[in-house]
């Protein structure tokens, strides 16, 4: 197309000169005429528009008579007049042959800017099509290349099984034998939004007090990041070393709360070295969860709108951080674990569930708060002054755990206990215990209002039986 204009454009432009050539010659041509007419130029010494001058020299030279002279200066204005009109039709006629030179320059400039702005608006197609086709993929791909990434990171120690003595053990304590020191401190480290769950941890806390074990609850931020409760807990276990009488402190941690407690541990290894004996992760997504990473990764279809509703949740309604939810993904974990090993010299069990996803899952309640109506034993018509009344609060947290682990199921093909996969739970170097029951991520740390008789064991229990596996382990470290 443009070889066409191109051709086009000088055709013209040779038309145009040629035809501008002609006319010239021709006026020219009508021009010499009228000067040799002998009417006007009777003594033929007028032959171009310079005689002006050589006439006005001749006359003073010659001493011609003074009606000669008016009529050359006739004639010369005459001729002077010829020349100005002569030159102004010359232009006129120039511009009007240069009119079609222009339009088709003209046309051509247009064309080629159409054509500039069609494909301008063809590659900003293509890249709002790419664009779009890449965010369908990433969140159809979703975290299928994360889930799992500790077992294939190398130089990466391999786990233990110890689901066997961790049975054993269980069901030692089943038949009342209690073997957990009282040598030990023992802190219960709560996960994300621990702190909107007032019996986070309370019927633990309170099944080691009555054997008179000394235990504690961390009271951290739990909507902080990973690193800023880390810090906490480096205070928080130095407080209790000291304040005990240098008893080295047992750690359990549950979900969020684990990885918390397993950063401390990374990060400030030479203050605690001497001062915690051991760390039980409970559920906790130390290599990452997929919720967080669906949640928060970017790329992906409207991640910038579900990353303002998080915030909004999170930093607005319960005066969190958006950091708590974003140190679980997969890009943060894979940083944070790269950078910080884990201490080689401190015993770690590493403990993750399966949740059930059969239907009747979905009428189990849990029991997580209790709410004081002051006001109901009046309305009620009791006769004792203003008793407080303590209802509980049950959510169906089960049933929410049992969609999720479906959800990553279905998507994934990975066994989880609702919210982490069971491959992310392990823990490099770790003792792994893999329980036989299925448990939802909640099970351990909420009391079910709807207990099942046919199950033997309570979390009460199974958190005794993890704490004692850790005391053997330090036995033999």
């Amino acid at each position: 197309m443009d070889d066409i204009f191109s051709r086009l454009l000088t055709l013209t432009s040779s038309i145009t000169h040629r035809l501008i050539q002609f006319i010239e010659d021709l006026l020219f041509r009508d021009v010499s005429t009228f000067l040799e007419d002998p009417g006007i130029n009777s003594r033929g010494q007028f032959h171009n528009v310079s005689s002006y001058s050589n006439s006005s020299v001749s006359c003073d030279l010659h001493g011609s008579n003074l009606s000669d002279c008016n009529d050359q200066s006739f004639i010369n204005s005459r001729l002077g007049s010829v020349n100005q009109n002569y030159c102004k039709s010359v232009g006129f006629i120039v511009k009007g042959l240069m009119l079609p030179k222009y339009c088709v320059e003209s046309a051509w400039g247009l064309a080629l800017a159409s054509w500039r702005y069609f494909c301008y608006r063809i590659r900003r197609m293509k890249l709002c099509v790419q664009s779009t086709a890449s965010r369908v993929l990433k969140t159809l791909h979703g975290s299928s290349g994360d889930i799992g990434w500790l077992q294939c990171e190398p130089r990466m120690p391999p786990v233990k099984d110890g689901s066997s003595r961790f049975r054993e053990l269980l069901q030692s304590i089943r038949n009342g034998l209690h073997k957990l020191p009282d040598s030990f401190v023992y802190l219960l480290i709560p996960g994300l939004f621990s702190n909107h769950g007032p019996l986070y941890f309370v019927s633990t806390k309170r099944f080691f007090s009555k054997m008179g074990l000394a235990c504690h609850i961390a009271k951290i931020h739990s909507e902080a990041s990973v690193e800023q409760n880390a810090w906490e807990l480096k205070e928080y276990i130095e407080e209790l070393y000291w304040g005990s009488g240098k008893r080295r402190v047992m750690l359990l941690g549950h979900s969020k709360g684990g990885v918390d407690a397993a950063a401390a541990l990374s990060i400030y290894l030479n203050e605690l070295r001497d001062k915690v004996a051991g760390l039980a992760l409970v559920q906790s997504p130390y290599g990452g969860t997929p919720i967080a990473s669906d949640i928060l990764r970017q790329g992906q279809l409207a991640d910038v709108e579900t990353r303002r509703i998080m915030e909004f949740i999170i930093c607005k309604l319960i005066k969190g951080d958006i950091r708590a939810l974003e140190d679980l993904t997969y890009e943060k974990r894979k940083e944070f674990v790269r950078n910080h090993k884990v201490p080689d010299n401190i015993p770690i069990i590493s403990f993750h569930s399966e949740a059930s996803v059969a239907p009747a899952v979905i009428s189990t309640m849990s029991h997580i708060a209790h709410a004081e109506l002051p006001w109901l034993p009046h309305m009620i018509g009791s006769t004792e002054d203003a008793i407080a009344r303590n209802v509980p609060v049950i959510v169906p947290v089960s049933a929410a755990m049992a969609v999720c682990a479906l959800h990553l199921q279905l998507r994934y093909g990975e066994k989880s206990d609702g919210l982490v996969t069971c491959r992310d739970a392990e823990v490099p170097g770790s003792v792994v215990v893999r329980p036989d029951r299925k448990l939802d991520h909640s099970w351990m740390v909420y009391s079910s209002w709807n207990k099942d008789p046919t199950h033997e064991h309570d979390a009460c229990e199974m958190c005794e039986a993890l704490l004692t596996m850790l005391v053997e382990l330090g036995t033999r470290v």
